[in-house]
């Protein structure tokens, strides 16, 4: 799939969203609302806009990192320090659904945006903000990235060997989070607009989405008041699960409950572990850890990850290969959910970024606009304001825009 392959129109049409994230937190939960028939206006500073623009894979000028966060929105540099920039900005919220913005608790009320001001001059409006520790509380003023929110939010603390320090996921996945429960609390938010007439204002935060992540981990925590111990890529609380040896690599393995720890003993033809009282229930099994892996592994070594994955497989038992990235987008199951796509980013050519994880059947999300370059659409948007020409040029000149 590419960008020239223009969708229909999506489930957000007719939502005007001003964008002032930048990075990952924000630009994601934009983006995603963009793949959905938002229109996205993206503010950014006039003199280099979002830091992302520089970072990772440049390409003829262009990086292929802020592609990633940025497909579906137009580009408006806008100087907001400057009061002809406050007043567009002003314009601009007056006809917008959403604003989202993903700065330090504090700044937007220095722009003179502080919540009372937002809700009482635009009542409609629905404000999503992302932060790092929320708007309240004694941290509520720090900096946080994702490596902060990874290590204070107990998620850090769960991965990685027993026997070794803790490790971060290495996506920026509090970042991807924050954004996906944003974009969740953005449209129930209109939802909710649509029935109330009145806007409201949605908050998450790096560390908020990763403790909520938790799960059973925390369940199991407040339930016993013992800290979970880092199991690897062992399950903390079922066994046999995880990565086992075969001939030629390790094939993950997943039998969730006892029905198909059945169905696994029993096309490994080793049922009679059933009958061992050490492996009788999952309690047990997990008692005997080391015991069952070793039972397991003499037979799961004397053939290939292929033939397992397939004779697994055939049996019902959940398993599969430990992929490179270049496996992952080579796989056929994943061409045919079409996790990567082309964006058509004109004379820079084609630039593959992933697809939609989330799939709509009448209205499905789609390439509306490829990533924009810095500006691209500042006169296009300022002229649909009603701006004349000739202002728009003299903003240009001032630095404004």
């Amino acid at each position: 799939m590419t960008s020239s392959e223009r969708p229909g129109p999506g489930s957000l049409e007719g939502i005007r969203v001003i964008d002032l994230t930048r990075v990952i937190s924000g630009p994601f939960c934009t983006q995603m609302l963009g793949d959905h028939g938002a229109e996205v206006i993206k503010i950014e500073s006039p003199a280099s806009g979002d830091v992302l623009r520089s970072q990772g894979n440049v390409v003829n000028g262009f990086s292929w990192y802020f592609a990633q966060f940025n497909r579906n929105k137009r580009s408006l540099t806008l100087d907001l320090r400057s009061e002809e920039g406050k007043a567009i900005l002003d314009r601009l919220l007056g006809e917008a659904d959403v604003l989202v913005e993903n700065f330090r608790p504090g700044v937007l009320a220095k722009m003179g945006l502080d919540d009372e001001t937002l809700r009482g001059r635009y009542p409609r409006l629905v404000v999503g903000r992302i932060n790092g520790f929320g708007s309240s509380g004694p941290y509520s003023d720090r900096p946080a990235y994702d490596f902060i929110a990874q290590a204070m939010s107990g998620f850090m603390g769960v991965n990685g060997p027993a026997d070794a320090e803790p490790m971060r996921a290495a996506p920026p996945i509090s970042d991807m989070v924050a954004s996906q429960n944003l974009a969740f609390g953005l449209c129930a938010a209109l939802v909710r607009r649509e029935r109330s007439g009145c806007g409201d204002i949605v908050e998450t935060s790096l560390t908020n989405g990763l403790i909520a992540m938790m799960g059973y981990l925390a369940a199991e925590f407040f339930a016993t008041d013992r800290v979970p111990a880092r199991t690897g890529n062992d399950h903390p609380m079922l066994y046999p699960y995880g990565l086992f040896k075969a001939r030629d690599g390790k094939v993950a393995i997943a039998p969730s409950n006892d029905t198909m720890v059945e169905r696994l003993l029993g096309a490994l033809d080793r049922r009679d572990l059933l009958a061992d009282e050490r492996f009788a229930d999952n309690a047990s099994r997990m008692a005997n850890r080391d015991a069952l892996r070793a039972c397991l592994t003499e037979v799961i070594e004397t053939r290939r990850v292929d033939e397992w994955i397939e004779h697994l497989n055939r049996a019902g038992v959940p398993c599969g290969r430990v992929y490179s990235l270049r496996e992952t987008f080579e796989d056929p199951q994943v061409q045919a959910q079409q996790m990567k796509i082309d964006l058509d980013q004109g004379d820079l050519g084609r630039v593959p970024v992933t697809g939609f994880p989330v799939k709509l059947r009448e209205a499905p999300a789609g390439v509306h606009h490829p990533a924009p370059q810095l500006g691209e659409h500042s006169r296009e948007i300022l002229r649909e304001l009603g701006v004349e020409e000739e202002e728009i040029t003299a903003m240009h000149a001032r630095g404004v825009i």
